[in-house]
C-alpha cells in the first residue's frame, strides 16, 4: 500500500483511541488528523460525508450540548446548514473517521474502519 490512510481522531475519545490502536496493530501509521485542533473546512467536510455515504446528519453527535443549544434536531435544518455547524463546532463530528482509497469509514464500533484497507 503507497499511500497511508487519513485519520480524523480525536485523542481523548476511547473508540477513536481503539481504532488507532487496531491500525497500529495491522501495521498501518495513518496520517493523523486532531480534528478538534485542525477541524475540516467546508469542502473537506463535505467530501467526507460523500465518501462516508451518509446524510451530514448522520455525521452528528447528538449528546454533545452544542447539538441541543444549536437546535440542530430540527428537521427543517438544510445539509448545508448542518455542514456549516460542524466547521463552526467541530465537537460535533462523529469520530473516528478514516480515509482511504477513496472510501470512508467511522470507527463505530472501531473494526469498521479495516473495511476500506
Amino acid at each position: 500500500m503507497t499511500d497511508s490512510p487519513r485519520m480524523y481522531h480525536n485523542p481523548r475519545c476511547s473508540k477513536s483511541r481503539a481504532a488507532l490502536s487496531l491500525l497500529r496493530e495491522q501495521g498501518i501509521e495513518p496520517e493523523i488528523v486532531e480534528y478538534l485542533k485542525t477541524p475540516p473546512d467546508r469542502a473537506t467536510l463535505a467530501d467526507l460525508i460523500n465518501r462516508l455515504g451518509i446524510r451530514p446528519r448522520d455525521l452528528l453527535r447528538t449528546g454533545e450540548a452544542e447539538y441541543r443549544e444549536l437546535g440542530l434536531k430540527d428537521p427543517a435544518l438544510s445539509d448545508e446548514q448542518l455542514i456549516q455547524a460542524m466547521v463552526e463546532h467541530p465537537k460535533l463530528i462523529e469520530r473516528p473517521i478514516v480515509v482511504h482509497g477513496g472510501q470512508a469509514r467511522i470507527g463505530r464500533p472501531p473494526e469498521r474502519v479495516l473495511e476500506i484497507l
